[in-house]
């Protein structure tokens, strides 16, 4: 993994002006935050900072404004829980460069916090703009990214402002890193991967790349009847990929040639509608009937994966094995899921997950927190997990 400098490689910065960028890109309904996890994730940088007097100058973006300003895209909504988790005031600004966010600046005390307005009322934002980055730049003295979320983002808060301050890792990114090169960097072997969701076609990279670097790949959820579609077994109603019947086959020669196993399943509970509680039935995965979907792995397909989690080192994981949004066909993902926390609490295995849905299986199963790390990035969790460089990392370990 690049090298690139952390909180510990900064000393004496009582009084300096320290611009971090975090993700406070958060749900909010009726003027609230309904989701404090990603505040959470950064708060240890910025009480660190502040505790050793610095002042915390926030960068964050919040939606997709289109127009320039607008006040229901304010950061000035999320203030209020950023000082409910911090528990210390946060001052906000009403722009992020120009006479307003120097005054701001200007009136701060060490171990003040500000937070600025939304770095995507500009338009230079997202175009990296020369011009725009020198403006955030003149508000500080050193850099902290603490937004891997926004790593895979090439913006003048992510990326640009690297160029011009000393730049350093935030704790968050820090622990995303070296949580990632434990996964799929250098880990410890034999390394199994879980990728279900539902198509194929979000994943092919993501799939391409992990056959190169695990010993075997568990295949679930709905992308796992393209694959079985395309060995000739019919999946009846169930969400098929048929067109990329081909894909799905080079992918098992690229697996079958890097010596990685791939795990399909075995069985499959199959229904007739797509609800919670509908009638079921669990066949073996040759003899789906023609009306009927697979809405989830069957328990010998249980067994099989949990017999990989126990032989495994290194857990990678993305995407539920079954519809498991509703009962009962949540039970292969919850089975895993837990088995694969149990092993993690033992020390047996070190357990990575990531993606939305992902997240919101491990919260379901009530396992979240017994991972050895779980990504809230979405995006850049994808996209590292598929072999691509990120530009808010790569400028990081450049960085004087």
């Amino acid at each position: 993994m690049p090298s690139f400098k952390t909180l510990d490689d900064l000393n004496d910065i009582a009084g300096k002006r320290v611009l971090v960028r975090v993700d406070l890109n958060v749900p909010v309904k009726d003027g609230k935050v309904t989701d404090i996890t990603r505040i959470e994730r950064v708060a240890p940088t910025i009480i660190e900072l502040s505790k050793k007097g610095a002042k915390v100058i926030l960068l964050a973006h919040f939606g997709r404004p289109k127009d320039g300003p607008s006040p229901d895209l304010s950061l000035s909504l999320i203030a209020p829980s950023v000082e409910e988790v911090l528990d210390r005031p946060v001052a906000t600004a009403s722009d992020v460069i120009g006479d307003a966010a120097a005054a701001a600046i200007a009136s701060m005390k060490d171990g003040d916090i500000l937070l600025l307005e939304n770095t995507r009322f500009h338009k230079g934002e997202e175009k990296n703009d020369p011009d725009f980055v020198k403006a955030l730049a003149a508000n500080g003295d050193i850099y902290v990214n603490d937004a891997f979320s926004a790593a895979h983002r090439a913006h003048a808060s992510t990326e640009g402002l690297a160029h011009h301050l000393p730049a350093h890792a935030g704790r968050t990114m820090q622990a995303e890193l070296e949580a990632l090169e434990s996964g799929l960097g250098n880990p410890a072997r034999p390394v199994v991967a879980i990728v279900g969701g539902a198509k194929v076609s979000t994943k092919i990279d993501l799939l391409m790349n992990l056959v190169k670097k695990v010993d075997a790949l568990v295949i679930g959820g709905g992308m796992a009847n393209t694959f079985i579609a395309a060995r000739g077994t019919n999946v009846g109603k169930s969400l098929c990929e048929h067109d990329l019947a081909e894909t799905a086959k080079q992918i098992m020669i690229e697996a079958a040639t890097a010596g990685c196993a791939i795990i399909l399943p075995e069985d499959g509970v199959v229904a007739r509608e797509f609800k919670a509680n509908a009638t079921n039935e669990i066949v073996a995965i040759d003899a789906i009937p023609a009306d009927a979907m697979v809405l989830d792995v069957g328990p010998k397909s249980i067994e099989a994966v949990k017999a990989w989690i126990e032989r495994a080192q290194t857990l990678v994981w993305n995407g539920p094995l079954g519809a498991f949004e509703i009962e009962p066909f949540d039970k292969a993902t919850v089975a895993a899921a837990r088995y694969a926390a149990e092993r993690t609490r033992a020390g047996k295995l070190v357990s990575v997950a990531g993606g939305g849905d992902t997240v919101s299986a491990l919260n379901h199963a009530g396992v979240a927190d017994d991972f050895s790390y779980v990504s809230t990035a979405g995006g850049a969790f994808l996209e590292w997990m598929e072999g691509k460089a990120l530009p808010g990392v790569s400028v990081l370990s450049k960085a004087k």
